[in-house]
């Protein structure tokens, strides 16, 4: 059901916000309806009069985690700088970034999560492609996102030093910005 009273606006956007921190916090096993619930400080049946199913609830979570997570890449990167990513990926709250992973296996399993896991990715490109004045769909967005995504999930799940991902960006960098070699501000110059 969807909300249009403010207090059912209210209530769902509780329940959604609890759904998201225990998908943070234990991935999708601790999201249940009654943990829900519980979290929002909101009886059991909200749950299941807002979302029609528990399947339900984890997309509508996701949705919220990934266009959250969309906008903090964006002003981070639009403040810092591509070049920077690995130290924001390094210093990211790592229950958000191990949730938005699960999304791309369960999505693999779950074509209803597959629209978000590539909402996911599209955005991470065009944030990509704006840092280095490409069009959205040049692929050399893609190849540098691809890393960042590879390098960032490496430290993620096998907590590998965010100091040996940096290089392996400054490397791709140059590799797809071969006039910035040696120029002042460039990665390694």
């Amino acid at each position: 059901m969807t909300a249009t009273q403010p207090r059912g606006l209210r209530r769902r956007a509780a329940l959604l916000a609890a759904a998201v921190d225990l998908l943070t916090e234990g991935g999708f096993a601790a999201v249940t309806h009654r943990a829900v619930a519980q979290r929002a400080q909101l009886p059991l049946a909200a749950t299941t009069y807002y979302f029609t199913s528990r399947d339900h609830l984890l997309a509508e979570a996701f949705a919220c985690l990934v266009e959250s997570e969309l906008a903090a890449t964006r002003a981070w990167v639009a403040a810092h700088g591509l070049e920077q990513i690995i130290d924001e990926v390094a210093d990211a709250d790592r229950g958000r970034q191990l949730a938005l992973w699960e999304l791309y296996v369960h999505a693999g399993r779950d074509p209803a999560l597959q629209q978000l896991a590539r909402r996911w990715t599209d955005g991470c490109v065009a944030i990509v492609a704006d840092a280095l004045g490409l069009p959205v769909h040049d692929p050399t967005a893609r190849l540098i996102y691809t890393t960042v995504s590879a390098l960032w999930l490496e430290h993620v799940v096998e907590q590998r030093p965010a100091a040996d991902a940096r290089a392996l960006l400054t490397l791709a960098l140059r590799a797809v910005r071969p006039d910035s070699r040696g120029a002042p501000g460039a990665p390694g110059g």
